[in-house]
């Protein structure tokens, strides 16, 4: 069994994995000696020698490739000739926010129904774009992803599968936020809401197919303050979806990772009684208190990305350390700088941050 699989389940392994969000190819040149854009794919395979733990791809070839030209010119942003704002990420950059720009007034909202355009999400904004009309399609397309000849997964395995909308991505997404939040409380939203939900099972039918242990189930339900929405409005709309679409992956064998942005802490009760068997999230996140109420439960997410920007090795150092202490109480403990590791990270801390953790975090 792999680490990260015993991890995942709260088996204790001996060495601590990692599980990092990873956007930053300079920190990739600082740290192979390669220059990432010339020669990707040996720039990879580099790091895979040096830091394994990070579980990088590798390009399939060592075509070089274009430069980020934000920030090489001296410009941390910009705009375009439509009027879209973007900025440096990874290699590129960011996308812009174009969630709901098809819908202008509540009344566009109350008028639109998922099921209806179930295949027109093939080619709407709402990140997990694709055609939900046929499900056998559905699975068709997921299962190609994993070899033909196993019949379930392989035991001992983090293998998984994901998925974005889980259930309050679908409307944010879908009307935007300002749309989402004017509309959400009106009786009218319950019947677009309950259509979202006949999509999801489809999906979660899917998955429960799918030859993988565990099902990454991401949605931002709250912010680095906390909750977006009342509990009643989660306990009505959220959690009980969650629960019927848990259900169908647990009948299977699986277990279910939830991922969320922001501080979960209000929310993390109801995650683990909907069958969670853990949680990935942010530094906002009170780790110890979900480590000390459940049975070694999964939790991801305590290193902070703001300690690596100041660069201090004896802060870094002491960061690491309270994860390894953190560790202590829970076997199901896996490093992660929580709010991402992106392009300006300095490659100096980055290095401080992987070598130390190697040397201490294990039991």
């Amino acid at each position: 069994m792999d680490n990260t699989y015993l991890a995942l389940m709260g088996q204790a392994p001996q060495v601590i994995p990692h599980w990092e969000h990873w956007s930053n190819p300079d920190a990739e040149t600082y740290l192979t000696g390669i220059d990432y854009y010339e020669h990707p794919k040996l720039c990879r395979e580099r790091m895979k020698e040096l830091y394994p733990q990070l579980n990088l791809g590798i390009p399939a070839e060592d075509t070089p490739k274009p430069r980020p030209t934000l920030d090489l010119t001296g410009e941390s942003s910009k705009t375009d000739e439509a009027g879209k704002h973007y900025v440096r990420w990874g290699e590129s950059t960011t996308g812009h926010w174009d969630w709901g720009t098809q819908f202008h007034t509540p009344e566009d909202v109350f008028a639109f129904s998922p099921l209806e355009h179930a295949a027109d999400f093939a080619y709407m904004e709402v990140v997990e774009k694709r055609d939900y009309s046929d499900e056998e399609a559905l699975y068709q397309m997921y299962r190609k992803n994993y070899p033909a000849e196993w019949e379930a997964a392989e035991p001992g395995t983090a293998s998984m599968v994901g998925f974005y909308n889980t259930t309050f991505m679908w409307p944010l997404l879908t009307f935007g936020w300002e749309l989402f939040l004017e509309c959400c409380m009106d009786e009218r939203f319950e019947p677009i809401m309950e259509e979202f939900a006949e999509i999801n099972r489809r999906v979660f039918r899917t998955f429960a197919r799918l030859p993988v242990n565990f099902v990454v189930c991401h949605d931002d339900i709250v912010t680095s303050r906390g909750p977006v929405c009342s509990p009643a409005w989660m306990h009505k709309y959220v959690f009980p979806r969650y629960e019927e679409y848990w259900a169908m992956l647990k009948a299977t064998g699986k277990e279910v990772i939830f991922m969320v942005d922001g501080c979960v802490d209000a929310f993390v009760d109801d995650l683990m009684a909907c069958g969670a068997r853990g949680i990935i999230s942010e530094p906002y996140t009170d780790y110890r208190a979900i480590a000390r109420k459940y049975d070694n439960p999964f939790v991801a997410g305590e290193g902070d990305n703001r300690v690596l920007m100041r660069n201090d090795r004896a802060e870094i150092c002491a960061m690491v350390d309270q994860m390894v202490e953190t560790s202590k109480m829970t076997g199901g403990y896996i490093l992660c700088i929580g709010n991402h590791i992106p392009w300006n990270v300095p490659g100096e801390a980055i290095k401080v941050y992987l070598d130390y953790a190697a040397e201490v975090a294990h039991r």
